[in-house]
């Protein structure tokens, strides 16, 4: 039996989530097409006969001038710290700039197995991989260089095969039954949080935090109560909407979602509230016992 942790780091957007999703064949980690949209280190475990491999979905690797910003790069790189192998995803359809060397900079400091990771080729022509391939070959002596669309499920098979020929003989960390390491409330605090960034787009940051404040399963139907936390009173505006326009497209969508994570019936009610400050959003979170999940 194979098994171990393989780390997947990279610049925001790179399709992290996105391959994470695909390979666990589950809605473990939120997507959108705003930056900086992953903010914890997300398990999904991936299990077959001869193989149990532990994805670490990690926050995209920045530069960070705020507080979330630099507790998102922590997690990222505490990822690296045992991983038996690092996925180091680069989006093929942008140039290898400065934000990438940056990323590779702080894997030069570990001694994990580097997979040089090539996403979203199906975006550019096929003639251009392999010149792409043999460009970024000499940034690093990666172990291999694999090119895939995480969305389209392309090459993933065979990345998956790759990954084992690495990985050490080793007993299973879950029971086959598990495919994250995160809870329920977690999960949906998260699916809500993707609404909110997906519905709103660029008019509100991403420092937005759900947390599940009431889960009432009452045998065929389950009661959630979300709260969504914001850090102005123009923002939560936006959130609520003309007549409350917003704030119920959110919990519509963001309920379809949840019924099919839980299979039941849910009835979701959302609420915001205006917490300004970090340290004070930090005590919130202590006092309502979420800073381990969602801080």
């Amino acid at each position: 039996m194979k098994s171990g942790f393989v780390s997947i780091v990279g610049r925001p957007n790179a399709g992290k989530s996105t391959l994470v999703n695909t390979i666990i064949g589950e809605k473990i980690a939120i997507v959108s097409d705003k930056a900086h949209t992953t903010r914890n280190n997300i398990q999904g475990i991936y299990n077959d006969d001869e193989s149990q491999i532990i994805f670490i979905d990690t926050p995209g690797i920045h530069k960070p001038n705020q507080t979330l910003g630099k507790y998102m790069n922590k997690q990222s790189y505490y990822s690296l710290e045992d991983a038996d192998i690092i996925l180091f995803m680069i989006d093929a359809t942008e140039k290898f700039g400065k934000g990438d060397k940056f990323v590779l900079d702080k894997i030069k400091e570990h001694k994990s197995n580097v997979f040089l990771i090539l996403n979203k080729v199906d975006k550019i022509k096929k003639e251009k991989i392999f010149p792409l391939i043999d460009e970024l070959s000499k940034e690093y002596d990666f172990k291999e260089i694999i090119p895939i669309s995480a969305l389209k499920n392309d090459n993933i098979k065979d990345l998956i095969n790759t990954i084992k020929k690495y990985l050490p003989e080793g007993d299973k960390y879950y029971d086959d039954e598990y495919y994250t390491d995160k809870s329920i409330n977690f999960m949906i605090s998260e699916l809500v949080r993707e609404k909110v960034l997906n519905l709103t787009h660029e008019e509100v940051p991403h420092a937005v935090t759900c947390l599940v404040e009431d889960y009432q399963d009452q045998g065929s139907s389950i009661h959630i109560n979300v709260l969504i936390i914001v850090e102005r009173e123009g923002i939560k505006k936006i959130l609520v909407g003309h007549n409350g326009s917003m704030i119920k497209e959110i919990g519509k969508k963001a309920r379809e979602d949840i019924q099919n994570l839980v299979g039941k019936k849910v009835y979701l009610e959302l609420f915001v509230k205006v917490i300004n400050n970090w340290r004070e959003k930090e005590k919130y979170l202590i006092e309502f016992g979420f800073k381990e999940e969602n801080e």
